[in-house]
Formats: structure tokens, sequence, C-alpha cells
């Protein structure tokens, strides 16, 4: 009986912290895209804040790409999980190509982080798209629109907004240029 409680504890115990390490990043893993909420067909708040590019300095908001497909990544400069999707995000860049309707944004929501260590961040990866850091509003606003999961890097949460301000998230886990361009090219090919 003492073993079999061990046990149970011990499975307990490894369940918990493959949830709290944003679990298995393989596409078995990730949640079916059906089963996430998209945003509300009015526009949420956070579409309008301010967000500065740590790259340029640059102030930008969702709202001002607006007829455009946009991709945003809620990440961490620490999160390993970021930095691989973020090599996927660079390859899905490979393979799009230049466009003047697509936008891929990097929301830093740790609070701990700044402009200026993000910015050292994107020069030393070679990342050419936006980077900002959010505000603790934008993160809690998307947190209360998407799931809290949108708050754990490791699971690293992506959603696409279309091109008519409609954001659906994507699956949980790392996801390859390939299944990105999956994703997003629906929304690229719809006309406004």
């Amino acid at each position: 009986m003492k073993t079999k409680n061990v046990l149970f504890s011990v499975m307990v115990l490894i369940a918990f912290v493959i949830s709290a390490c944003g679990g298995a990043s393989t596409p078995a893993a990730v949640t079916s895209p059906d089963k996430l909420p998209a945003a509300n067909a009015a526009s949420p708040a956070w579409y309008t804040v301010s967000l500065t590019d740590a790259s340029t300095s640059q102030v930008f908001t969702i709202q001002g790409f607006s007829g455009k497909v946009i991709l945003v990544e809620t990440m961490a400069m620490w999160c390993s999980s970021c930095l691989r999707q973020q090599g996927q995000v660079k390859a899905l860049h490979e393979l799009l190509g230049e466009r003047d309707d697509f936008v891929s944004i990097g929301l830093d929501i740790d609070p701990n982080e700044d402009s200026a260590s993000l910015k050292g961040y994107v020069e030393s990866n070679r990342f050419n798209w936006l980077y900002a850091v959010s505000p603790a509003d934008v993160s809690r606003e998307i947190a209360s629109l998407y799931g809290d999961q949108f708050l754990n890097p490791p699971s690293t949460p992506m959603l696409v907004i279309d091109r008519h301000g409609v954001a659906h998230p994507l699956p949980f886990g790392v996801k390859s240029a390939e299944e990105l361009l999956q994703a997003i090219q629906p929304y690229l090919d719809e006309g406004i």
C-alpha cells in the first residue's frame, strides 16, 4: 500500500511539474485551436495601447496595423522555448519573403525585463521584427481574453490577428515554421 501511495505522489508531482513548465512542445501535446477562444468582434482595448519597438524606439499600436495579418507571441528573454519558437518565426519570415501585409510582434511579458535588455536580445539573435515590453495592463487583458497560459512563456503562446482585427489563439507548444505558415495562410489569402 505504501508503494502505491509513493507512486501516486510521484505521478502527481510529475504532472504538476510538466504543467507548470508549459508541458511538452510536440504537436501531439498542443491544445487544439478549436478549443481556444477567439476574441470578440469588438476590438480589445489592448489593440489601442501604445507600444515601443525595442530596436527602433518607434511607437506603434496593434490597431495601427489594421488590414494586415499580425502574429503575436507573448515571451520572455529567459525562456528557452520562446527562443526556439522565435527561431521558427525567423524561418517563417524566410518562407514568406517580404510582405507588406504581415507583421510579427514579440511581446515581452516579464515585468522584470526592460526595453534596453530586450533590444540587446533582439540584436544578438538577429530578429528583424517588432519587439516590445508589454505594459502590465496589456498582459492582464491578454490573459483575461485568451487565458492565463498566455502569461506562461514556456508554453509559447501565440495568436494571429486577422485582417478584420479578430484574434485567433494558436495551439500551445513550439510550432514549426511550416505549422505557422499553415495557421496564418488562410488569413493572408483572405481579402479585407
